[in-house]
C-alpha cells in the first residue's frame, strides 16, 4: 500500500497493491505490520455494507465511542465523503470527497472526529470497513446529506435515502 494523500492532516487516502494475472487478482486490504506506521489505532469490528445504485448513506458519526474507519469497496464504486467535525480543528466543517472503486484500488482512512457518508455510483457496491470502536446506536448522529453550509456536490439528485438519514440535522445544529 502507498499513501497517496493526507486529508486535513488526519485522514489518509491509500492506493493498495493489486497483483493480477490470468486467474484474477490478489489485494491485501490490511496488515497491522504495514498500517501501524501510519494509523496508530486498534481495530475492533469489521463491517460489510451492500447498496444499490443511487443509495446515499450518511453523513454518520458517533459522539460517544467515536469510530475511525478504514474503508474499501470490494465491488462497485462509491462517491465517498468525509466532514471534519472536530470543533478544535482549523478545518472544522470542511469536507473531502473521492471516488473509491474496486478498479482504482483506493482505500480511505477516516479517523474519529469525522462524519462519513457515501453514494453508490455503480449498479451496486459492497464496501468493507474496519472500525476502531464498536457501533453505539444511542450515540450516533447524522448530518443531513444536503446541508447547504457544507455544499457537497453529490453525483446525482435521485438519491435513495433512508428515513433515518432524511432526519439528519445541519452541522450548525449539532455543534
Amino acid at each position: 500500500m502507498k499513501v497517496l494523500e493526507k486529508i486535513f492532516d488526519k485522514a489518509i487516502l491509500f492506493e493498495l497493491d493489486k497483483h493480477c494475472d490470468d486467474r484474477g487478482y490478489f489485494t491485501e486490504l490490511y496488515s497491522q505490520k504495514n498500517y501501524s506506521t501510519v494509523i496508530d489505532k486498534n481495530f475492533v469490528q469489521d463491517n460489510i455494507s451492500y447498496s444499490k445504485k443511487n443509495v446515499l448513506r450518511g453523513l454518520h458519526f458517533q459522539i460517544e465511542n467515536p469510530q475511525g474507519k478504514l474503508i474499501y469497496p470490494i465491488r462497485g464504486e462509491i462517491f465517498d465523503v468525509i466532514v471534519d467535525i472536530d470543533k478544535n480543528s482549523n478545518t472544522f466543517g470542511q469536507h473531502y470527497s473521492v471516488l473509491l472503486s474496486e478498479d482504482n484500488n483506493l482505500q480511505l482512512w477516516v479517523p474519529d472526529g469525522f462524519a462519513h457518508g457515501f453514494c453508490v455510483t455503480s449498479n451496486e457496491a459492497t464496501i468493507v470497513y474496519k472500525c476502531t470502536d464498536f457501533y453505539n446506536p444511542s450515540s450516533e448522529k447524522t448530518i443531513i446529506w444536503d446541508d447547504s453550509d457544507l455544499d457537497i456536490k453529490w453525483p446525482n439528485n435521485k438519491s435513495i435515502i433512508s428515513n433515518k438519514d432524511q432526519q439528519g440535522k445541519k452541522l450548525s445544529e449539532l455543534f
